[in-house]
C-alpha cells in the first residue's frame, strides 16, 4: 500500500521540482512517475504535490484507470501565489569587490556550466540590456561551501568590504532545484527564465519592472517563463 504522504508547502524546495517540470512543459499529459527521480522526489511526494496542486485548483486530474493524467490548467495562479511565497532574501548572499570590468569573462574561463548560474539583473540583461549595473549574482552550487568559497575568493580574487561590494555570491534557498533547467546564454550559465522571474520580481532596486519587460520580451519572441 502507497504512503499517503501531506504536502504541507508546493513551494518547499524538493516540491518545486514539480512545478517546474510542469512549467516547462504545460501541454503535458503528466503521470506521477514523470516527476520521480531517484535520490530528488519519491512517487509518494509527486502525488502529494499533484494532490495539493488540485485541491488548489492549479491542474486537473482525469481520473481513466491506468490512463489517468494530470494537466496544468491555471498557470497564472500558481505563478501568482509562488511569487507571494518566494522571495529573493530567502537566499544567503555574500558579497565581496573585484576591481576588474571582465569579470564575466572569468567566470566563464574558470567555472564549469554546472559550478554556476547568474541571476538578477546579471542573467536578465543577457536577454534584455534593460538595466544597467556592475554587480554580478550568481548562484554557486556546491556541496562543501567552505571549501569552495575559499577557493573561489582566491581565483577572484575577492575582497571583503566593511559595507557594500560588486560580487554577490548567493547560497540558495532551492538548494535541489535553482539549478534545474538552467540555460547558456552568450557562453554564460543562467537560472531558467522561470527562476529569473521569481528571483526579479520581489528585488530591489527594479526588479518588478525588469521581471515584466523580461516576461514581455519571451512572449514577443514566442517563448515563455519556464
Amino acid at each position: 500500500m502507497r504512503k499517503n504522504i501531506g504536502m504541507k508547502n508546493i513551494f518547499a524546495d524538493k516540491a518545486t521540482l514539480v512545478l517546474r517540470k510542469m512549467f516547462k512543459n504545460p501541454q503535458k499529459k503528466w503521470v506521477v512517475r514523470d516527476f520521480a527521480e531517484k535520490g530528488k522526489l519519491s512517487l509518494g511526494m509527486a502525488q502529494a504535490v499533484l494532490d495539493a496542486m488540485e485541491k488548489r485548483g492549479y491542474v486537473e486530474r482525469v481520473r481513466k484507470g491506468p490512463e489517468s493524467y494530470t494537466l496544468l490548467t491555471n498557470k497564472e495562479a500558481l505563478l501568482a501565489d509562488w511569487l507571494k511565497e518566494y522571495k529573493f532574501d530567502l537566499n544567503k548572499v555574500y558579497t565581496y569587490y573585484n576591481p576588474d570590468k571582465d569579470v564575466l569573462k572569468k567566470i566563464k574561463k574558470c567555472l564549469r556550466d554546472d559550478q554556476y548560474a547568474l541571476t538578477l539583473h546579471t542573467a536578465a540583461n543577457l536577454i534584455t540590456t534593460f538595466v544597467k549595473t556592475e554587480d554580478v549574482f550568481f548562484y554557486l552550487n556546491s556541496l562543501n561551501w567552505d571549501k569552495d568559497m575559499l577557493k573561489l575568493r582566491q581565483k577572484f580574487e575577492l575582497k571583503e568590504l566593511v559595507r557594500g561590494g560588486n560580487i554577490h555570491i548567493i547560497r540558495p534557498f532551492y538548494k535541489r532545484s535553482v539549478f534545474l533547467h538552467t540555460q547558456k546564454i552568450k557562453g554564460l550559465s543562467i537560472v531558467s527564465n522561470l527562476q529569473l522571474y521569481l528571483d526579479l520580481y520581489n528585488f530591489q532596486p527594479r526588479g518588478k519592472e525588469h521581471a515584466e519587460y523580461l516576461r514581455k520580451l519571451l512572449k514577443e519572441k514566442g517563448r515563455q517563463l519556464d
